[in-house]
């Protein structure tokens, strides 16, 4: 039997509903189900970092609210923009996270022109916390205030050094900013920057001596503070803060300016993942930040529980993105 176009039409139109219609009940089973085996979290730095310390403390409290435990996958390498880019293009089935981090979400997309994503290419799920950026230098330096290390900077312009968690990441940007700030000519080519891979192993070439500033998250370095083998010199929130009580705000210095620097943690998936799957995310994310354990945690590590919620989240992250857009046009400091 031959059938008429209409007929071919018709049973076209009749397979591909079916189709679709398949796929709908079963990604509605696949979230129904979700998550129902171990989950990655990736954390785009070094060990020790901030990056790998906010996993590392959420991974031990989402399984209670997941059902299924979370590992921590260190995949470092370019600013963090290796293992964003390893989430970004990995399946959209909520079992591949990402813990994303000012540097490689906000800085390495506005500073970069060339990485595999831009800052907004996830599924972005929620803002976990801030980390307070802290100057410091190591106690065996003689800087004893944030004026005395600048003057010798501008003294000795081009021979003292700082340490980053690596090309476009938020410390790479901070000591620029703090110099142009603070008077410094030339604030790029004032002191050598020496980049690291992790915010960890840039406050250990601190610790050692090996460089004379360091400004990162205070999660990064409140250890080696507490053990009085840094010294901290600002530290960028509006009130000092427990971490380091001695270190006087910028504010206090006279560079408000300098507030804009804080760091922070979020979760984000890959794009396009189930909305259902995602909201599931969300949802357990909402209920860590009543987590007692976890709130004890973050805060013990020098970083300010903020869980966001969706909306909140897209709105900070959006805020953060072309705040530092605009850093780095004036500090001329994009990378084509």
């Amino acid at each position: 039997m031959t059938l008429g176009k209409k007929s071919s039409y018709s049973l076209i139109a009749g397979a591909s509903a079916f189709a679709f219609a398949s796929a709908v009940s079963m990604a509605t089973a696949n979230a129904a189900e979700y998550p129902s085996k171990p989950i990655t979290l990736v954390a785009p730095y070094g060990a020790g970092g901030a990056s790998d310390m906010a996993s590392r403390t959420m991974a031990s409290v989402l399984p209670s609210y997941l059902g299924q435990p979370v590992m921590v996958v260190n995949r470092t390498g370019a600013g963090g923009v290796t293992g964003s880019t390893y989430v970004n293009k990995s399946k959209a089935d909520g079992y591949t996270l990402l813990l994303a981090r000012i540097g490689s979400q906000s800085v390495s997309p506005a500073m970069k022109a060339n990485i595999p994503y831009k800052y907004d290419d996830f599924t972005m799920l929620a803002v976990i916390e801030l980390n307070p950026v802290i100057c410091a230098t190591a106690s065996s330096k003689p800087y004893k205030s944030m004026k005395e290390l600048v003057d010798a900077v501008k003294a000795n312009p081009g021979k003292m050094s700082f340490s980053s968690a690596g090309v476009g990441s938020m410390l790479h940007v901070a000591v620029p900013l703090v110099l142009k700030l603070m008077g410094v000519k030339d604030p790029k080519e004032a002191m050598n920057h020496i980049p690291y891979k992790g915010g960890g192993n840039a406050a250990t070439a601190a610790v050692g001596g090996h460089v004379d500033l360091v400004c990162t998250n205070s999660s990064a370095l409140a250890s080696h503070i507490a053990g009085g083998k840094l010294r901290p010199l600002m530290i960028t929130t509006k009130e000092r803060q427990a971490v380091a009580p001695n270190a006087p705000t910028a504010r206090e210095l006279g560079f408000p300016e300098v507030e804009v620097l804080v760091g922070w943690s979020g979760i984000y998936g890959p794009p396009g993942m189930d909305p259902a799957v995602a909201g599931k995310l969300r949802e357990a994310l909402q209920k860590v930040k009543k987590d007692k354990a976890w709130n004890k945690f973050t805060k013990a590590l020098g970083s300010v529980p903020y869980i966001l919620d969706g909306p909140a989240t897209k709105k900070f992250v959006d805020e953060q993105f072309n705040a530092f857009n605009t850093l780095v046009s004036e500090l001329g400091m994009r990378i084509e």
